[in-house]
């Protein structure tokens, strides 16, 4: 599997809406061509939990239209587990629906860090993140 190229300020973007969000979870949509992510789509974690997310159907919606209208691909999602773990959940690997990277975004020692996975047939094996 390619690595999952994102830049530093993609990566801000995500960091600053798990912030904003604290002490809930947060998610969103990455979208882009060739394993190159061009766009961070911030979606409403509808569960409003800290301890897991539902994105909100329209906001998801309303995102994968918008890529498919750009002629673009879902290359990930991405979450946050502002208590941990620092890699997927059970729950996570249960209700993996689309065939992309899953970005778990952990705070080890109080500093953001992201770990990139792909699941399939409930297996999750670890995919590099590049930071351009």
């Amino acid at each position: 599997m390619n690595p999952l190229i994102i830049k530093t300020e993609q990566l801000q973007t995500m960091i600053g809406h798990l912030e904003a969000e604290l002490p809930l979870e947060a998610c969103g949509l990455l979208s882009g061509k060739d394993s190159r992510v061009e766009y961070v789509h911030v979606i409403r974690n509808q569960a409003q939990s800290p301890v897991r997310f539902v994105m909100d159907p329209l906001e998801q919606l309303t995102a994968l239209e918008w890529i498919e209208s750009r002629n673009l691909a879902l290359l990930a999602i991405f979450h946050s587990h502002p208590a941990g773990p620092e890699t997927v959940s059970a729950t996570d690997i249960d209700e993996a629906a689309y065939p992309v990277v899953h970005i778990i975004f952990s705070r080890p020692g109080g500093k953001w860090q992201a770990r990139g996975f792909w699941i399939e047939n409930r297996q999750a094996r670890e995919v590099t993140l590049q930071v351009d």
